[in-house]
C-alpha cells in the first residue's frame, strides 16, 4: 500500500513537468504570430471564448475581438514581442496559469515596452490553448 501512494505522489509530481515544455511551445508560438501576424494561426491558438485584457485597460472578449485587436496591435507596434515565462502553477490536469515577462519593442522606439502577463491555458483533446491574457504594466519599471 505505501508503494502504491508513493508511485500516485510522484506521478502527480510529474504532471506538471511532463506539461512544462507544451506548455511553455503555446506561448512562444503564440510570440512567433504576433511577430509575423497570421490570423489563422492564431485562431488555432485561442478557445472559442478566449478574452484579453490589454495594457490599456480594453478588453477584447471572445475570439474575434481578439483576433481583430491583435491584428490592429501588429500593425502598429510593427516591432518584436517576446514573453519570458518565470512561471508555471497548473490548477489541475488540465488547466495552468503561465506568468511572464512581457516586452515589446515597436519600430523607432527608444526603449522596449516591459509588461507582466498571466495567460490561462486550458487542454482540451491533448492539445493546450489560450483560454485568457491579461497584461499589465508595471507602476514601477521591471528591472
Amino acid at each position: 500500500m505505501m508503494l502504491k501512494i508513493i508511485c500516485c505522489m510522484a506521478l502527480a509530481a510529474a504532471t506538471p513537468r511532463s506539461e512544462d515544455a507544451a506548455i511553455r511551445a503555446v506561448i512562444q508560438r503564440y510570440v512567433e504570430i504576433r511577430n509575423h501576424f497570421d490570423e489563422a494561426a492564431l485562431r488555432e491558438l485561442f478557445t472559442p471564448d478566449a478574452d484579453q485584457l490589454v495594457s490599456n485597460g480594453k478588453w477584447r472578449r471572445g475570439l474575434e475581438n481578439l483576433v481583430q485587436g491583435a491584428a490592429a496591435s501588429s500593425k502598429k507596434e510593427n516591432g518584436r514581442s517576446s514573453v519570458a515565462v518565470d512561471h508555471i502553477r497548473m490548477l489541475g490536469p488540465d488547466v495552468a496559469i503561465v506568468d511572464g515577462r512581457y516586452e515589446t519593442s515597436a519600430v523607432g522606439a527608444t526603449s522596449p515596452r516591459k509588461m507582466w502577463s498571466a495567460f490561462v491555458l486550458v487542454k482540451k483533446d491533448g492539445r493546450w490553448r489560450i483560454a485568457a491574457i491579461r497584461n499589465m504594466l508595471p507602476t514601477t519599471p521591471l528591472p
